[in-house]
């Protein structure tokens, strides 16, 4: 068992296409944390990532995002944004000039672009259960492919730790090899698309030990 393995902060994105389809790729056999699953592009937060400006979402998403939470905000947009580019080579940004990039954002600065979040959204949040070999407690951010900055389909400037990068139809996603909480995601996702609109509040899955709770943060009413 691995009851005292410590929960680290992590950002992914849920990019959608045509809101019929979203990107996705296989994580490698090998891999400590969900070998051989298909999952959305994301990762851990580096200590960096605090000192990148990417902005403010808008709306109710930000304050969101800081319930109950003692991460600045920042960091995780920042991450999710870097983890993007980084597992896919797909850009969130605005046009700039960016010459003082830190380390391990030279690729996305070299491209003319500076990060954003402002094409993001928060939709979802949830802690790794005990017992797992990592544990993460993932923000889950949602983006639509119109904003991106690169070709949908080029996946030249990806990293290898995500293979068979594409975009899976969602009346097909569950076919593939999903995480329990990657098949929640998608639930969620489904209906929000259906409804349409802004989002109106994110569940939070905490996987307390305690109580298994599941809650929804921020609400029923959007800003």
């Amino acid at each position: 068992m691995h009851d005292d393995v410590p929960i680290r902060d992590a950002a992914t994105v849920i990019l959608v296409r045509d809101g019929t389809s979203v990107l996705m790729g296989q994580r490698g056999s090998k891999a400590v944390f969900m070998p051989g699953k298909f999952v959305f592009p994301g990762g851990a937060v580096d200590p960096l990532d605090a000192d990148i400006d990417v902005g403010l979402m808008g709306g109710a998403c930000d304050a969101r995002l800081s319930d109950e939470s003692a991460t600045a905000s920042n960091a995780l947009l920042a991450a999710a944004i870097r983890e993007l580019w980084e597992e896919t080579g797909q850009i969130l940004g605005a046009p700039g000039d960016w010459p003082d990039a830190p380390e391990g954002w030279s690729g996305f600065a070299a491209s003319g672009h500076r990060p954003t979040a402002t094409p993001l959204s928060f939709f979802f949040r949830a802690v790794t259960p005990k017992g797992r070999p990592r544990r993460f407690d993932a923000r889950f951010f949602l983006a639509d492919a119109a904003d991106l900055r690169t070709d949908p389909d080029d996946f030249s400037e990806a990293e290898d730790e995500l293979s068979h990068l594409q975009w899976v139809p969602l009346d097909r996603a569950r076919t593939f090899d999903l995480p329990f909480i990657t098949q929640v995601v998608l639930g969620e996702l489904m209906g929000h698309l259906k409804s349409g609109g802004p989002v109106r509040d994110v569940p939070f899955f905490r996987n307390d030990d305690e109580a298994h709770l599941v809650a929804r943060l921020g609400g029923a009413s959007p800003l």
